[in-house]
């Protein structure tokens, strides 16, 4: 996601408590980048276990697919478990260090 693009959450599909507080979400959601609307669904990780925390704070987005037809399997899978997340915020992390 570009830096430039605003998004619009359509939807919460799936939400569960992590084990350490905080919560994973898949959200149906509408990308707008110009005049362009793009669907998406998103897996998001929110990790602050404290909601006064979370203020001003965009939780980070570990997986997306373009669509929101379905949630998906792989989407599902993901959000599902918990070795999963934690690699895939991992990830998250390093590519935010390189940008």
């Amino acid at each position: 996601m570009t830096t430039d693009e605003q998004v619009r959450i359509d939807a919460r599909v799936y939400q569960r408590d992590l084990p350490g507080g905080g919560y994973v979400a898949i959200e149906h959601t509408t990308h707008f980048d110009g005049d362009r609307e793009v669907p998406r669904t998103r897996v998001s990780v929110e990790r602050r276990t404290d909601a006064e925390r979370r203020s001003g704070h965009t939780p980070p987005v570990i997986a997306e697919v373009d669509g929101v037809d379905t949630v998906g399997a792989e989407l599902y899978s993901v959000a599902a478990d918990n070795v999963a997340i934690a690699r895939a915020l991992v990830g998250w992390q390093r590519r935010s260090r390189a940008d």
